[in-house]
């Protein structure tokens, strides 16, 4: 009789301490960052399929700007270069090279811009403006689905590092996630000097 207590009190308290190990809620918080990931992804693929329109009609206005039509077409084509999947979110360096490709582009976006200041029938052409209403919107879901993931991924890393969830998370092999980052730190911190 004292070894069935005995079987039975071990089975509850196995039960019990992996019902504290956190594994389930590591990968509950995995496949939120993994969703979160994919938002992320979605909003960049919008905004580079408003790109070729912006180009094209830019274009029409602006035919001496090539170089700057020509550094945005490339921008774009790098980033449509580097696919990346939920599962390359894991892994640092691709998400570094990904991250700098998507800066490039957003740098070339603004020189595009600031190219339509010199064109007032170019900022007076309703396609042009719808179309820009929509990449500043894009940018806005750009920067929602950014903040999410990395929210996500910070939940996900913090219990990783907590205990015991650290050594389910050893036993079973889990990583951190590495975020997703501006590719200039240093250069967003420093406020941006304004002359009139």
């Amino acid at each position: 009789m004292l070894k069935k207590w005995l079987a039975v009190l071990a089975v509850f308290t196995s039960l019990f301490s992996l019902s504290g190990c956190g594994y389930n809620t590591m990968q509950t918080q995995d496949e939120a960052a993994n969703a979160a990931w994919s938002e992320v992804l979605n909003q960049y693929q919008r905004r580079a399929d408003l790109i070729p329109n912006l180009v094209n009609t830019v274009k029409g206005y602006a035919k001496h700007e090539e170089k700057v039509l020509t550094e945005v077409t490339e921008a774009r084509s790098k980033v449509g270069s580097i696919q990346m999947t939920a599962e390359d979110a894991t892994n640092e360096e691709k998400m570094k090279q990904y991250a700098q490709a998507q800066g490039e582009l957003s740098s070339a976006l603004s020189r595009l811009l600031v190219v339509s200041e010199n064109y007032p029938q170019l900022k007076a052409d309703q396609n042009f403006r719808d179309l820009q209403a929509q990449l500043e919107g894009t940018e806005n879901r750009v920067t929602l689905a950014r903040n999410n993931y990395i929210k996500s991924v910070q939940t996900y890393n913090t219990t990783l590092r907590q205990f015991p969830q650290n050594i389910t998370a050893m036993i079973f092999g889990m990583k951190a996630r590495p975020q997703f980052t501006v590719e200039n730190e240093k250069a967003v911190s420093t406020s941006p000097k304004v002359e009139f």
